[in-house]
């Protein structure tokens, strides 16, 4: 097989076809790069919304301590007992 003498004229073309191409990856990625920035801002904003529904949520141990103390208190004032539904 005979060897093909390849010059420097060769080589430069074949590295800049080769650069070529890196520079269309390296767009697609900076694209890329640009929705995975906003789509974590996104649920950035969307665990702050979380966060703040939850700090001011009651706890259920917290509503049954308090349902019990207005039991006693109702049942020590003789006021008639409320009707609380339970989930």
């Amino acid at each position: 097989m005979p060897k093909k003498n390849i010059t420097n004229e060769d080589l430069a073309v074949m590295m800049k076809k080769g650069f070529d191409g890196m520079d269309d990856r390296f767009n697609r990625m900076e694209t890329d790069m640009d929705v995975m920035k906003s789509d974590m801002q996104g649920l950035k904003i969307g665990q702050e919304d979380i966060k703040l529904r939850l700090d001011q949520a009651a706890y259920r141990f917290e509503l049954q301590a308090l349902q019990k103390r207005v039991e006693v208190l109702e049942k020590r004032s003789g006021i008639e007992p409320t009707k609380v539904k339970q989930s």
